[in-house]
């Protein structure tokens, strides 16, 4: 009968945990919804769209260089709005390795191709990150198309241009647009008009990703601290629960 009583208390207890995390999961996800929805807003504005070949949207207020030459290779499943959410784990993969704060991958692939994985330039720069052929193949892209390697390959690419500009991210923007060979020319940014424009816009979307992410951040935190505690009370429970049953 004691046996029977000790299960009774734990399982409401337990109960109560549950209830009150998954309470504090729908909370904050409906926190992080309407967040996303006023920054998509915002980015819908700061980007001015308009349709190019196909069912591609480049930001219409990109450099010209890059709004124009690009179109659409194929049919891709990751595009649009929707294209953040899923590469989301990739782009922060991929800037911890290298060591990229990941709200200037993300403005810097925006800058680029839109979201849009299947982008080809004229000029045959590919992918997310606008690879060109020969940068690709130095960097051990095999598909320049898959999101994975392409933004692998970016970032590292960036990462190589920062460390070779001292850190300044000013002139590696400069050097991922413009080359590095005429940033080393003009011992500084390129008098590109399309160049100016190019780090303005990355600027721009940069302060907008990075907004948001230092509001998630409190919320991933609170749900992380939430679950281990969840989890660590759980685990005594049972094993309280297990001792009572042995005894």
């Amino acid at each position: 009968m004691n046996t029977m009583d000790n299960k009774l208390h734990i399982q409401p207890s337990s109960a109560v945990q549950v209830c009150l995390l998954l309470f504090i999961i729908m909370v904050t996800t409906g926190v992080l919804c309407i967040s996303l929805i006023h920054d998509n807003k915002r980015l819908a504005r700061a980007v001015d769209k308009k349709p190019l070949a196909g069912n591609v949207i480049i930001p219409g207020s990109l450099p010209q260089k890059h709004s124009d030459n690009i179109t659409e290779s194929g049919s891709s499943s990751i595009n649009g709005k929707n294209a953040e959410c899923l590469l989301h784990p990739i782009v922060i993969q991929t800037a911890s390795r290298y060591q990229v704060d990941p709200a200037l991958v993300k403005a810097i692939i925006m800058a680029e191709s839109g979201y849009n994985a299947r982008a080809i330039s004229k000029k045959g720069a590919k992918g997310l990150m606008q690879l060109m052929p020969t940068t690709a193949q130095s960097l051990g892209v095999e598909d320049a198309f898959n999101p994975k390697q392409n933004i692998s390959g970016g970032v590292r690419y960036f990462k190589q241009l920062v460390d070779q500009f001292n850190g300044d991210v000013t002139l590696a923007l400069a050097a991922y647009n413009a080359g590095s060979r005429n940033v080393r020319h003009y011992q500084g940014i390129p008098p590109f008009k399309a160049t100016r424009c190019y780090i303005k816009k990355v600027f721009k979307y940069y302060q907008i990703y990075k907004d948001r992410m230092d509001r998630a951040s409190p919320v991933i935190k609170l749900l992380s601290f939430s679950y281990k505690r969840s989890v660590q009370e759980g685990m005594k429970r049972y094993i309280h629960c297990i001792i009572v049953l042995v005894i």
